[in-house]
């Protein structure tokens, strides 16, 4: 039985450019997939299909028991979407932001302005609540734009990017705001550069580049297909490069790279922290005196090098983001809630 988000044989082109090409999702109700890869792969094409803003050339999609392409205005109402970049409405305070999608979404005004309060103060922007947006700063209007899509609490969620723009302490903040929602049923569908959220957040990660699903599995599966743990070592003294080096080969369990510049060594290992302490003690017993030693996990960077071949280079999404129609819809909402109460105001003169 698919998932609460099911994709099969997605295809979408832009001209010559073939944005996805057949990729298939499932992701089960209660948990989080982590939508890994570079610049332009197509994680964001990938996320306006699934979310109605695009409709694929070819493929299936079912978002919350729904389908994408037959039943599209009944997915709008069960899915939360936030952007890779903010969305507000720049002449509305904080909290007129989110009781106006509240309202778009039908709730009641009151109901709406509650729940606006809960997002400002679950979000620390209690303070800055009536000021207009445009005076937020740009992590302040990120956080805005994540209530926003939090408004209804739906049980299908989208988030491209969300951290873009956070600092440190705000992307903690919003780690635990995604991990209250998943404990609470809610299915989310994450588009990331940053392997420590997908380590965070995801249960499972999908690596896509050049449209395609290349590989798929845990954060730990992904890493270990880079080649697992890598012993660094700096020696202090340049000339015992060639010893050092020769120690680690007898750990490794692939080429040992050496940086003579740095003086540093760096070997693929399986073993941990215990045979971290065995390279310590034959280093000693040869004689080698070192300023640094450490076990490390693969970057980022490294696990997009071995499964795509390139690091993660920045290109400019494929025409245009979310973030883009999004705003485009607010706003048009905007002024059609403007001209109704205008039309009320003229009708009771």
């Amino acid at each position: 039985m698919p998932g609460a988000i099911y994709a099969e044989g997605l295809v979408k082109t832009f001209g010559d450019v073939r944005a996805l090409d057949g990729v298939d999702l499932d992701v089960p109700e209660g948990t989080v997939l982590g939508l890994l890869g570079p610049n332009g792969a197509g994680k964001t094409t990938a996320v306006r299909c699934l979310t109605t803003l695009l409709r694929p050339d070819s493929g299936r999609a079912v978002v919350a028991g729904l389908d994408v392409l037959k039943q599209p205005n009944e997915v709008r109402r069960s899915i939360g979407l936030s952007g890779q970049f903010a969305a507000v409405d720049e002449y509305l305070t904080g909290r007129e932001n989110l009781q106006m999608v509240g309202q778009l979404y039908q709730m009641k005004a009151k109901a709406a302005k509650v729940r606006a309060g809960e997002l400002l103060d679950q979000f620390h922007l209690a303070d800055a609540a009536d000021r207009t947006a445009k005076t937020y700063s740009g992590g302040m209007r990120r956080r805005l734009d994540l209530a926003a899509a939090l408004v209804v609490s739906p049980p299908v969620m989208f988030m491209d990017e969300p951290t873009t723009g956070l600092d440190p302490r705000n992307r903690q903040q919003l780690w635990e705001v995604i991990k209250q929602l998943v404990s609470g049923g809610t299915t989310l569908l994450l588009t990331t550069q940053y392997l420590e959220e997908a380590d965070h957040l995801a249960h499972d990660i999908a690596v896509v580049d050049q449209g395609r699903v290349i590989a798929r599995g845990t954060s730990d599966q992904l890493k270990a297909r880079t080649g697992g743990e890598r012993v660094e070592v700096v020696v202090h003294e340049r000339e015992h490069i060639a010893t050092a080096a020769e120690v680690l080969r007898g750990f490794g369990k692939g080429d040992t790279a050496v940086e003579e510049h740095m003086r540093k060594i760096t070997v693929h290992v399986a073993g941990g922290a215990k045979l971290l302490a065995e390279v310590i003690r034959e280093l000693d017993v040869r004689g080698i005196e070192i300023d640094d030693i450490g076990l490390r996990r693969p970057t980022l960077d490294d696990v997009f090098l071995s499964l795509t071949g390139h690091a993660a280079e920045a290109k400019d999404e494929e025409n245009g983001s979310v973030a883009d129609t999004r705003q485009k819809v607010q706003q048009q909402a905007h002024q059609q809630v403007q001209q109704q109460v205008q039309q009320k105001k003229e009708a009771s003169e």
